[in-house]
């Protein structure tokens, strides 16, 4: 569950420490206090994309960190283990630090970790439902997640849509097979052609630089053996030769030494230049002697330069590039290879559509099962969210054909009266009841959820009295297996709660900073009061909010 989680310089929040508990907690306040800023900073911390207008003005970056116990998730300690980013015992630690500019860095257990990395961590750790959370209720391809969820089918429903791409891919192949049958013949006889002729070069970019380095030594060998020549002949083998002069000169500088010891270093220097000359020397007749004029090799190796060349500009390429040409050709001969059976390749396909089939019937059984009891559950919490007699119904119709999701359709169906036909909840369902059971469902959803925290944020708009007392009690059961937070402006929720913080803004010095506080039982009651009557509080209402806390005010 979630332990702490520091704030620093986001939006309005300065900075802020808290610490959680698990039960149920409640978080209330004023209209624009800034409730939703706690779950925004989490969400960061989470892996949501953030932006520069996240960062309280005049401050350079936004921190937030976030410690988590994981003691209770085997799954997420793997995980973190496969990922390489093992923490302390039974802790998680998730830090988000976002600048100004926008630029942003996660970080989980204090390494290095992107956005993605910290979002799947996350699917282990929480679940967030939003306040507009009954407007995507509306929608088939939600209805069928929320029953998938409920189900634990989510993997199943993977393993679905897998096996039917798979079906419908050998499908569509088979199609083109009939269809192109002569195209695609004269196209695998081009392939083949290509694919001899590339092997044929048996190029390769060491041996390609081989060649064209021994052909550039060949076709400069005459200049190079000239210049060997000359230099032999500028060192040692002409009359005006380097070293005949220079040991001329060496004689007469070691007997001017007789008369002037001073010459002594002029003599060593010149000493060196003539072992540098006589090394030369026998490098040049090394070279003059490896250096032969071959003309024929020359000619071969220009002709196989030129074919390399040709095969090059004929498939459009470098020659550099020729062995990408050739595992492209390869590849996709392989592909129309493995379809020239259309025989072989129809009981592929059909070998295809029987594991979907299966996979797929498993998925039905599983969304009937699911349904079933998802009806049961949500139609008892009509009854008590104000919707007595009202009825909810989860539909799967069969499809012809199945389709990537399934083998049916799925409809959430609701009659909010007694006596009254279900019909499509897109249909039937007003502002106010839509929102009810899209509460009920999501309390539904997370009393099977696998995750540890469950954060509600004021998902109770639109309900008040009783309704919203039971709401409270709803709350509250999930906290006895969870760990809830709830954003909420009811009173009736937040004295249902195990713990109340109360969010506060206030204006210093021009600016405005918002604030958490943990509040005592004393400030609970008058936190509920203001809740139920207002900014100015009477015995009245304090006395109304102390019953519905359970409390005695003291006289």
């Amino acid at each position: 569950m979630l332990r702490y989680l520091s704030i620093r310089d986001f939006v309005i929040v300065a900075q802020l420490e808290l610490d959680f508990t698990g039960g149920f907690t409640a978080l209330s306040g004023e209209t624009g206090a800034g409730k939703s800023i706690l779950l925004d900073a989490l969400s960061l911390a989470l892996g949501e994309r953030g932006d520069g207008g996240m960062v309280r003005s005049g401050c350079e970056r936004a921190e937030i960190s976030a410690e988590f116990d994981i003691a209770g998730l085997p799954g997420l300690q793997l995980w973190l283990e496969q990922q390489e980013l093992p923490g302390d015992d039974g802790v998680c630690l998730l830090r988000r630090v976002l600048d100004a500019g926008g630029r942003s860095r996660g970080f989980i257990n204090g390494r290095s970790a992107t956005l993605q990395q910290m979002r799947e961590a996350s699917e282990w750790l929480l679940d967030i439902h939003g306040q507009h959370a009954h407007q995507s209720l509306l929608r088939p391809d939600a209805q069928r997640d929320l029953l998938d969820a409920y189900a634990g089918a989510r993997g199943l429903a993977e393993q679905v849509s897998g096996a039917y791409k798979t079906w419908q891919m050998l499908e569509q192949r088979c199609r083109e097979l009939s269809q192109n049958a002569e195209a695609m013949a004269a196209e695998r006889e081009l392939l083949s052609f290509q694919a001899q002729e590339l092997e044929s070069l048996d190029f390769s970019i060491a041996g390609w630089q081989e060649t064209q380095a021994e052909y550039a030594r060949l076709s400069h060998a005459a200049s190079l053996l000239e210049t060997a020549e000359f230099g032999l002949d500028v060192l040692g083998e002409s009359e005006v030769a380097c070293l005949p002069q220079l040991n001329a000169l060496i004689a007469r500088i070691e007997t001017g030494i007789e008369v002037d010891p001073a010459l002594g270093e002029t003599l060593q220097l010149l000493d060196s230049a003539r072992a540098e000359l006589q090394e030369a020397v026998y490098a040049l007749r090394q070279y003059q002697r490896r250096l032969e004029l071959d003309p024929q090799r020359q000619r071969t190796l220009e002709r196989t330069i030129q074919t390399v060349v040709d095969a090059a500009r004929k498939y459009r390429v470098t020659p550099e590039e020729l062995p990408q040409a050739q595992a492209r050709v390869a590849a996709r001969l392989a592909e129309l290879g493995g379809d020239a059976d259309l025989d072989a390749l129809q009981r592929q396909a059909a070998q295809a559509y029987q594991s979907y089939l299966g996979v797929a019937q498993r998925l039905s059984g599983e969304r009937r099962a699911a349904a079933d009891q998802l009806s049961r559950e949500i139609t008892a919490a009509m009854q008590t969210l104000a919707m007595q007699g009202g009825s909810f119904v989860v539909s799967l119709a069969t499809l012809a054909e199945g389709n990537r999701h399934g083998l049916e359709s799925i409809e959430f169906q609701v009659a909010a009266n007694p006596g009254m036909p279900v019909r499509a909840l897109a249909k039937t369902a007003s502002g106010g009841e839509l929102a009810r059971i899209s509460l009920a469902m999501q309390v539904a959803l997370s009393e099977v959820a696998q995750v540890p925290t469950l954060i509600f944020d004021e998902v109770d708009s639109g309900i008040g009295g009783r309704v919203a007392e039971i709401v409270g009690k709803l709350l509250k059961r999930l906290g006895q297996r969870h760990q809830v937070l709830c954003v909420t402006h009811l009173p009736q929720v937040a004295a249902s709660a195990d713990a109340q913080w109360q969010v506060s803004k206030t204006t210093r010095d021009g600016s405005t900073f918002s604030d958490i506080s943990v509040l005592s039982p004393a400030q609970r009651v008058d936190e509920v009061a203001r809740m139920l009557g207002g900014i100015t509080l009477t015995e009245t209402t304090r006395k109304h909010a102390a019953e519905m806390l359970g409390h005695t005010l003291a006289d």
